[in-house]
């Protein structure tokens, strides 16, 4: 695999990571007990942080990665495996 398809995608690995960690650990200003601005969203985080997301994006990204890495090379599922028309019964 070339060193740009790594990074590549990696990169969409990220992505997907870091919007699936982006709900954790967030606390509404109801939850923490603190003031609201005027105009807030009643749903607008209070705790929001950026780095604690990147952190966690990146991790999981790495562990993600690191499990379709080890897939490409050890071919423990193949295109072969994916194919559905095998097992419908044609």
């Amino acid at each position: 695999m070339k060193w740009t398809s790594i990074i590549a995608i990696y990169g969409l690995f990220w992505v997907m990571a870091g919007f699936l960690v982006l709900p954790f650990g967030v606390r509404t200003n109801d939850e923490t007990g603190t003031e609201k601005v005027e105009g807030q969203a009643e749903s607008a985080p209070a705790n929001f942080s950026a780095r604690k997301i990147v952190i966690r994006a990146t991790i999981l990204s790495a562990l993600m990665f690191g499990f379709f890495y080890a897939n490409y090379f050890n071919e423990w599922i193949t295109v072969a495996d994916l194919d559905l028309t095998t097992y419908i019964g044609h």
